[in-house]
């Protein structure tokens, strides 16, 4: 089973945001778009719950988020129960990298990739950035996951007169580590809408400075529909631009968990949250708990929408990327009715087209 929002996109990816508390204080921090504080992290119990009530609305991929997820102790145990109740998914996380030397042997045996933010190579700047003098240790977080065996990506949020400079050691960083390269885009949510303005590089600058290494395009569909460029080097960029793209936002197939059970529809929700931890706490049986937090998820799911919306005027076409015409909406539950001796291998398909590992 998987369910769908109103505009047709397939709810396949959980960020699950473990801790609010970090150890760096980057200036721009999005704290996953929500800046409620004081509750209490999600228990060992919850997380199992929400990942078993995710595995059965068809949820393949989790992402753990903080936060800087490494700073909770249980954290191998965190995303073992994950990995066992979700069914086997794939786990990635995001992190900061600076615990990272010391955990990535144990978090190898759940997590296929992480997300290392490394947003300069120089220390100064560095230090400007995060707040503190780490980056001797996210070199050696990033060297400890390559040496563990996950992939690598390195996360580079490209800032204005800061590290926009730094492009080209990035590639050369990602070559030596066999990582890819995901330089974000400047997002004005949470502490970055206070410094937007000043440091805002729009992704089409990206774009241009890498323009001369481009030797072939790809795009990852399912994933925010994001274009990823093959360099001279064989290093593969993801070009990560939220800002005013409704080609981004047409093809999102994630929500977020907070670390207070809440779960959001969107990075850029500006609504209440749907309270899946109230949820819970009225449940008594752990067959009860499940079916609650499937009622939170398909409650905060039929609340999706783009934040970017396509144009109505005709000046854009959307890309031509599915095999599949659907015809009709999602049920208000989220189900998407296939009819017909081959309603599951329908179904099935569409899901397929949006993975957000595929690239075409």
């Amino acid at each position: 089973m998987t369910i769908f929002d109103s505009y047709g996109r397939p709810l396949t990816n959980l960020r699950i945001m473990v801790t609010r508390r970090c150890n760096f204080r980057c200036f721009f921090c999005h704290m996953e778009g929500y800046a409620d504080v004081g509750g209490e992290e999600l228990t060992l119990e919850e997380v199992a719950v929400v990942s078993e009530a995710a595995r059965r609305l068809g949820i393949r991929y989790f992402k753990v988020t903080g936060g800087e997820p490494l700073v909770r102790s249980d954290i191998v145990e965190v995303v073992r129960v994950m990995y066992e109740h979700g069914g086997r998914p794939y786990v990635s996380i995001t992190t900061n990298g600076s615990l990272l030397e010391k955990y990535a042997a144990a978090l190898a045996d759940y997590v296929r990739h992480v997300n290392v933010s490394l947003h300069s190579l120089r220390r100064e700047v560095f230090r400007r950035i995060t707040g503190v003098d780490a980056l001797d240790a996210v070199l050696r977080g990033l060297r400890a996951a390559r040496d563990a065996g996950m992939g690598v990506k390195i996360n580079v949020v490209v800032l204005r007169g800061l590290n926009e400079d730094q492009l080209d050691d990035y590639v050369e960083l990602a070559a030596e580590l066999g990582a890819r390269l995901q330089l974000i885009e400047l997002h004005p949510v949470g502490s970055g809408s206070a410094v937007f303005d000043r440091y805002h590089l729009p992704s089409s600058r990206i774009l241009e400075a890498l323009k001369p290494r481009v030797r072939s395009v790809r795009v990852r569909h399912g994933l925010h529909a994001r274009p990823v460029l093959v360099l001279d080097n064989g290093v593969e960029v993801e070009v990560v631009g939220p800002v005013g793209n409704y080609v981004f936002c047409s093809a999102c197939t994630r929500m977020r968990v907070t670390y207070d059970g809440k779960v959001i529809p969107c990075l850029n929700w500006r609504g209440e949250p749907v309270d899946l931890r109230a949820a819970l706490s009225r449940a008594r049986t752990w067959e009860d708990k499940v079916r609650a937090a499937m009622e939170a998820i398909a409650r905060a799911n039929a609340l999706r929408r783009p934040n970017y919306m396509w144009p109505i005027d005709g000046s854009a076409r959307p890309p031509r990327r599915g095999r599949l015409m659907r015809l009709g909406h999602p049920r208000r539950d989220g189900r998407m009715v296939f009819t017909g001796p081959r309603a599951k291998e329908l179904e099935r398909s569409l899901v397929e087209e949006w993975d957000p590992l595929s690239e075409h």
